[in-house]
């Protein structure tokens, strides 16, 4: 128990640069408290006592806004950073040295008795706002990104974005745990094939469309009557695809 406390303690200071002293961290970070509260309320919750974890579960939610059922099964070295409505269900585990932000809820799905929560391998990253939901499992070194929506499994070593959250491996490539931000965009990637498909099929349209006979003056009507009816309009089609691929308004 004692390395316990002294891996949950030791990993604020590793992943929080804003971690000043041992004090602070002590007094001012509801994650390690709200993580210190569940370790007293899960002992007495495996030893059968009735009542007292789920009261001191409550109060632990009171004070710190992280509500961790005494059920929940949390390894060493889990980092709770902020931790603002984050809710952890009853037969959730966690293994060792987890990182998860503000908002996250590990939950179930429905009434089902019995594993109804999710189960997290060792050095998973759950970014904000994002939710697991449902017995699954994630692998070790899974990272969630902000916002997600997690329904299936997710096997270890990938990165899952989206709602409903899509998997896409990182297989060979070290990711900094604190960098949940620097997530692959599975959507421009799609929508920038999409776009390469479409200027392809154009090509070749163009290129049918030469290869037929027409008379010079019908070609040089049509083509002059079609550069000035749509040649703004596929100017500013071509602006608003660059500036979506580019971020803009997502």
């Amino acid at each position: 128990m004692l390395s316990t406390l002294t891996a949950d303690f030791r990993i604020i200071f590793e992943r929080d640069p804003a971690a000043r002293n041992w004090l602070e961290v002590i007094s001012c970070y509801p994650g390690l408290q709200a993580i210190l509260c569940h370790r007293f309320a899960h002992w007495l919750y495996r030893i059968g006592l009735p009542l007292i974890p789920r009261l001191i579960s409550q109060l632990s939610r009171f004070l710190t806004g992280i509500e961790i059922h005494p059920g929940a099964q949390i390894g060493k070295g889990v980092f709770i950073d902020h931790g603002m409505g984050v809710v952890i269900g009853e037969t959730t585990i966690i293994g060792d040295y987890a990182l998860i932000y503000q908002g996250v809820t590990l939950g179930g799905t429905g009434k089902e008795t019995g594993k109804r929560h999710p189960t997290l391998g060792e050095n998973v990253v759950v970014g904000a706002g994002a939710k697991v939901l449902g017995n699954l499992q994630i692998g070790n070194h899974v990272r969630i990104g902000a916002g997600s929506v997690v329904l299936r499994d997710v096997p270890s070593n990938c990165t899952v974005v989206g709602v409903p959250g899509r998997v896409v491996y990182r297989s060979g490539v070290r990711v900094n745990p604190l960098e949940h931000g620097s997530l692959p965009d599975s959507e421009a990637n799609v929508i920038r094939a999409l776009v390469d498909r479409i200027e392809s099929l154009e090509q070749q349209v163009e290129d049918l469309q030469r290869q037929q006979t027409w008379t010079a003056s019908v070609v040089s009507a049509s083509d002059s009557s079609e550069k000035s009816n749509n040649s703004p309009q596929c100017r500013l089609e071509d602006r608003d695809i660059q500036e979506f691929l580019h971020g803009t308004g997502i």
